[in-house]
């Protein structure tokens, strides 16, 4: 939908809570394709009283499909440093502008789906996320949470986008072990992932989901469902900016994200369950030198498995997880389908085995 298309006096309303914050509400008339009138409201709290008015004027004139960027600004520039906004900015604001309008939208308005775990070699998932996130913006799936399983046989690292294969893996350790190295999609650090020794899971969004949020705020946003099913597991977890999952013992996993200009994004996460802490630190290199500034004398007392913290088995953490998910965003479970994965194999034999794609960052 374009500020183009005519809208005789339509009303839009969108609303957007702030993490840790109040609930910005946003009533909007479009006319033509502009705002004509404007009714910001809330649980918020501003001083002076008469600023309200400003902000509303601001936002009366600017096109229907004006950018998060474009509408914060108006605010902004509408405000002085003597008006007080608590609870609430311009960001919040525009948010909630862009919700009405349709650019940017929440958990609710999607209808989501639960990809239950299938076992799948670890070439062919970094091939499905890709699959699934390109179907997304495509409209040929819907928006999905994706649980990952892979073969005993595939004990792997799997390292981002971006990172030099040499840098981050000791060459004689990955044959030692026989592990599997694999480059995906998003950047983001590598990680260790041993079959039954990870939970990792995918989503597959829409980028209206994020429109606006910097990187440091779409993290949390994204797995706000996955600390509530850890809290569900009496795991006292956090966020570590900017994309680690903690506890006060240590680190659970980390977070990874790619966008695709399409309008879709793939956002994974991978949490230690059972993880050897002593092999991860002999095939990761990286490893090494991320404990030695931290006054600790090995992997271990970095990172805190799942298992240890919850004494629950893997397949019972992916039930919490998948109810937790299920009954916050009304998601439908199903399985990979044949001809998703059919696609998926393919990719990852054309792309993701190839030395040129695993090697591509020497």
């Amino acid at each position: 939908m374009t500020a183009t298309q005519g809208f005789p006096g339509k009303q839009f309303h969108g609303e957007f809570k702030v993490p840790g914050g109040k609930l910005v509400i946003a009533d909007l008339n479009v006319t033509d394709g502009v705002i004509s009138q404007a009714n910001i409201n809330g649980d918020f709290f501003l001083e002076p009283d008469e600023a309200l008015a400003d902000i509303n004027e601001a936002l009366v004139g600017l096109k229907y499909d004006a950018s998060h960027k474009v509408i914060a600004g108006a605010v902004e520039a509408a405000v002085d440093d003597s008006v007080v906004m608590f609870g609430f900015d311009a960001h919040a604001i525009a948010t909630a502008v862009r919700r009405a309008t349709g650019f940017a939208t929440s958990w609710q308005d999607h209808d989501w789906e639960i990809i239950l775990p299938t076992e799948i070699p670890i070439f062919t998932q970094v091939a499905l996320d890709q699959i699934l996130t390109e179907d997304v913006a495509a409209g040929r799936a819907k928006p999905a949470m994706r649980l990952w399983r892979w073969p005993l046989s595939d004990p792997s690292v799997v390292i981002g986008s971006f990172q030099s294969y040499s840098n981050e893996v000791d060459a004689d350790a990955v044959a030692k072990h026989n592990i599997k190295v694999v480059r995906r999609v998003s950047g983001g650090g590598a990680m260790f992932m041993e079959a039954d020794n990870a939970v990792t899971y995918s989503l597959y969004t829409p980028t209206s989901m994020v429109d606006g949020m910097s990187f440091t705020d779409s993290y949390p946003f994204l797995d706000a469902w996955v600390m509530d099913a850890l809290a569900r597991m009496q795991v006292k977890a956090f966020y570590e900016p900017l994309n680690d999952i903690a506890t006060p013992e240590g680190k659970i996993g980390g977070a990874a994200q790619k966008r695709l200009a399409a309008g879709s994004m793939l956002h994974h996460v991978t949490m230690s369950y059972d993880i050897d802490a002593q092999k991860m630190t002999d095939v990761l290199r990286i490893g090494r030198e991320k404990i030695s500034d931290k006054g600790i004398t090995s992997a271990q007392s970095r990172v805190d498995p799942l298992r240890r913290q919850t004494g629950m088995s893997r397949s019972d953490i992916w039930d919490v997880m998948i109810d937790t998910f299920a009954e916050r965003y009304t998601a439908r479970t199903r399985e990979v389908t044949p001809d998703e994965l059919a696609r998926a194999e393919a990719l990852a034999e054309e792309k993701f085995m190839t030395s040129e794609w695993i090697h591509r960052v020497p």
